[in-house]
């Protein structure tokens, strides 16, 4: 049978972006399964969540930004320290940013092999390459909790880690003013868990249960629409758990006893495929989750760093044939 495409080589298509304004000052744009953005306006300045890509990328997010406010950006909130999620950061001229310690240590252990492992991965994402001019380096770092008093009668925008998750340093932007969470990727509604760097056990019981109990009444995740509604919140809180424990479960299986991870692939997609399987890069992101939760399962505590050599190592032994 014919191979699969690596990763997201092939995915070319232009998404439909969209911007939606989920409260006085606070937005998000979103696009079709590629990372969500957000951005929240402060009485004299703006706090923008995430930065994509590349800072071509990220001007054309501020330019949609701009429509609704010309405020200066004061912070640049990083919620973790995946490539394309972080370097945009130039595009913003923010006077501070933000993001977990163990992010920016991240970034100093890993930060260029992922840069050049996600470009390959997903190049559509990489619109203006060149425009990066190097690593994103948080300015300001915390290891539990910091509060940016947004000024006026605009409350507090709370920066929490709740544990590791999808990466060691992920972190949640919460609104308790309006009660609107900006989650990153540890929630995921209607779009492909990335687990290659995750804590799945962690993240799957303490983790989701701290955000859980935010009580959040709008979310943003990492990709997908945003869920408004408490229903809503808690299902996509739901099926983000689920995933990980039906991959932890069939991985487990194989593992125990003393199959491969080729047959620890294809049970996880077997067990997954029905319900996950239409989702905006399912079949991108599982040989790398099958890969960490094999390894974190047989006692590799912190996840190997991928470099696009290993992507295409495993990706042609879980992927290479349909």
């Amino acid at each position: 049978m014919a191979a699969r495409p690596f990763a997201s080589s092939q995915d070319t298509a232009p998404t439909e972006q969209t911007l939606e304004v989920l409260a006085d000052g606070v937005y998000a744009l979103t696009a079709q399964g590629d990372p969500n953005v957000g951005a929240v306006e402060g009485e004299e300045f703006v706090v923008c969540i995430e930065a994509l890509a590349t800072p071509v990328a990220a001007a054309k997010w501020l330019a949609r930004l701009r429509e609704h406010t010309d405020k200066p950006v004061r912070y640049l909130v990083l919620s973790h320290y995946h490539a394309v999620r972080v370097l945009g950061a130039s595009a913003f001229d923010a006077d501070v940013v933000v993001a977990h310690e163990n992010t920016r240590a991240l970034v100093a252990e890993r930060g260029a092999q992922d840069w050049a492992s996600e470009f390959a991965r997903m190049p559509r994402l990489a619109d203006g390459a060149a425009s990066v001019p190097g690593l994103t380096w948080p300015t300001l770092t915390f290891s539990d909790r910091l509060v940016i008093d947004l000024g006026g009668d605009r409350g507090d925008l709370v920066l929490q880690y709740h544990g590791r998750g999808h990466t060691e340093g992920d972190i949640t932007a919460w609104l308790p003013r309006h009660r609107i969470l900006f989650a990153g990727d540890l929630v995921e509604a209607q779009a492909a868990l990335y687990t290659g760097d995750a804590f799945h056990r962690e993240w799957a019981t303490t983790t989701l249960d701290r955000v859980a109990a935010l009580g959040a009444e709008q979310l943003v995740g990492g990709r997908g629409e945003v869920s408004r509604g408490r229903s809503a919140v808690d299902a996509a809180i739901a099926t983000t758990r689920g995933f990980l424990e039906i991959l932890l479960r069939e991985v487990d299986a194989v593992q125990r006893r003393g199959g491969t991870l080729r047959e620890a692939f294809d049970a996880a997609h077997a067990a997954l495929v029905d319900d996950f399987g239409s989702w905006p890069i399912f079949e991108h992101c599982l040989p790398f989750d099958v890969s960490r939760a094999w390894d974190e399962l047989a006692g590799v505590e912190r996840p190997v760093i991928w470099t696009a050599e290993r992507d295409q190592e495993v990706w042609a032994q879980l992927q290479g044939r349909a």
